[in-house]
């Protein structure tokens, strides 16, 4: 597996993973009726992976034999209270490799990308009931902060719960 800088001609592949993940992810959270609506060619048109802006979001990808299996998305964190954090801002990967140290190797990743820049702390928001994500992110040393909040994603209204975690020791 190689873990890389997203391009942008990944746009398309990390869309499909980041629309399936939800699909399969997020069914017993969300409405069938809105997963099944969800397209990765709207998606990949919100993506920007040719910044080089250290202010803007930055994307990891996992390729393995060619294909995006998986992908890591850092960034300055975007909450007024904690603006000297660095933010996960998502980590998905194809539900076909759950369970294949992927998702362990990109969450690596992305913390030392915010160590590089600088970050001593992190925060990561999470869809409530995603008990998987929750699990996943506590076994990484992730922590709730007992911050809560109701957001509009992809045009539905979710809530999230907030972690936090040092990035070093």
């Amino acid at each position: 597996m190689l873990l890389r800088p997203a391009e942008p001609e990944d746009a398309l592949s990390v869309a499909r993973v980041h629309v399936r993940a939800w699909q399969i992810g997020y069914r017993h959270i969300l409405p069938d009726n809105y997963l099944a609506q969800l397209r990765p060619e709207e998606r990949a048109q919100r993506y920007d992976f040719a910044t080089m802006d250290i202010r803007q979001p930055m994307t990891l990808v996992a390729v393995e034999d060619g294909t995006i299996r998986g992908f890591a998305t850092t960034a300055p964190a975007r909450d007024n209270d904690l603006p000297y954090l660095g933010e996960l801002c998502a980590l998905y990967v194809d539900p076909d490799c759950w369970n294949r140290g992927i998702g362990g190797a990109l969450i690596a990743a992305a913390r030392q990308r915010l160590v590089e820049q600088g970050y001593r702390y992190a925060l990561l928001w999470v869809l409530a009931g995603n008990d998987r994500g929750e699990r996943f992110y506590r076994a990484d040393g992730w922590i709730p902060d007992g911050m809560a909040r109701r957001e509009r994603i992809w045009g539905m209204t979710v809530d999230e719960i907030r972690y936090r975690r040092p990035l070093q020791g």
